[in-house]
């Protein structure tokens, strides 16, 4: 990039300023992680738009990492966001109007030009994949009060027994020696805004029959969902879907992952809804897993730096397996429009870019006959209703 177009785009973009940050932090911006140097102070020639800070800190022997905390933020353009390091709470905090405009008026005049890194430009594809559907609207309706996400406030969920085998093996990942250094426990915190999202259909005065196949195909509980907590704006769905996985896999929520896995399980149980009245949502809603699947789903490395196990979740194996519920739920709902006399264009082209990832990506073998694949635990398996004639 040239003198002068770098000029003009850090100008026109957004600076994050990061003041006091402790050296070999661990620190990411979207899709784009760094591990802070003696001289860092933030990172220029942002793109205007929402965007996601995280980060932890090591111990003073990097031997371990404190619990990652992040945020969501929507940049205007030539805007400057100001955090300070607070030693004793470990975590970036706001300043004071005064000493935001002070430190904004300074970036301006370039003053910190020498100690900001640039934005890589070359990933923010990348980027608006994951966050396609992430306005300012969703975030400000789901963040926490203080707007910080971190596992370290979320002793209610980590008190939580598991549900499943896989969640069992999740949360022996988020206690793994990097998060050695979790807080004492705080006063309880309000997390994320998030949607109640039913596990099943409750219908009273109908027959067990009928209830069955209301849980089987959740078109209609779908359907009340989008109706009661999103006003039929299927953009604010798919604005939380993005938002929690984003709070997962960059900032190792648990309870991100419980609302996740949630939204994922309600849209892959429907068989009605993206045949008939929903097809547009359903296209979108496959893009939007497609590219989390592709960008954010990453198995375990053999060999791990710190910096490794500082910013990234990497998945072990039993993500991998045929044995959880994305498996089961993926297959069903991919067979279902796959094998559908008459289906949508664009639908069947992403569902058929999906099965093909699941099968290069995680090893699935999506045409063989199902198996009995239910794990019993999982609250979002089918729910079969016994005819004992009480309905």
């Amino acid at each position: 990039m040239d003198p002068e177009a770098a000029t003009e785009l850090a100008r026109k973009g957004v600076t994050l300023l990061l003041l006091d940050v402790p050296q070999h932090t661990i620190l990411g911006l979207d899709t784009q992680v760094f591990s802070v140097g003696p001289r860092f102070k933030g990172i220029k020639m942002v793109p205007p738009g929402p965007h996601f800070v995280y980060y932890c800190s090591p111990s003073r022997h990097r031997s371990e990492f404190a619990p990652t905390a992040g945020f969501f933020l929507t940049a205007h353009p030539s805007e400057v966001v100001v955090r300070k390091w607070h030693a004793q709470e470990e975590r970036l905090v706001k300043l004071s109007e005064e000493e935001e405009i002070r430190y904004s008026e300074a970036v301006k005049r370039f003053e910190f030009d020498d100690h900001l890194g640039p934005y890589n430009l070359d990933t923010f594809g990348d980027w608006k994949q994951l966050s396609s559907y992430l306005s300012q609207s969703v975030i400000e309706r789901l963040e926490p009060i203080g707007g910080e996400i971190t596992i370290a406030l979320e002793t209610s969920w980590m008190d939580r027994a598991p549900q499943t085998d896989m969640e069992r093996r999740l949360m022996e990942q988020l206690r793994e020696d990097k998060f050695a250094k979790i807080s004492p426990a705080q006063p309880e915190r309000r997390g994320c805004y998030y949607t109640t999202i039913p596990a099943s259909v409750k219908h009273k005065n109908i027959s067990a029959n009928e209830l069955t196949l209301l849980n089987l195909d959740r078109t209609s509980l779908l359907e009340s969902v989008l109706a009661k907590s999103y006003q039929d704006q299927e953009d604010l769905l798919l604005g939380e879907l993005q938002f929690s996985f984003i709070a997962f896999m960059m900032g190792q929520s648990l309870e991100a992952f419980m609302q996740w896995k949630a939204l994922v399980s309600l849209l892959l149980s429907c068989s009605e809804a993206p045949l008939h009245a929903w097809t547009q949502m359903f296209v979108k809603f496959i893009r939007v897993i497609y590219y989390q699947f592709k960008h954010g789903l990453q198995r375990t490395h053999d060999s791990r730096s710190s910096e490794d196990k500082g910013n990234s979740l990497f998945l072990d194996e039993a993500w991998f397996s045929r044995d959880i519920f994305l498996y089961r739920l993926s297959k069903d709902f991919l067979t279902v429009i796959l094998e559908a006399p008459v289906v949508d264009g664009d639908l069947l082209s992403w569902a058929r870019k999906l099965k093909t990832l699941l099968e290069t990506t995680f090893g699935w073998d999506l045409e063989n006959s199902a198996a009995n694949l239910i794990d019993e635990d999982d609250e979002f398996a089918p729910v079969i209703v016994e005819m004992d004639g009480s309905s």
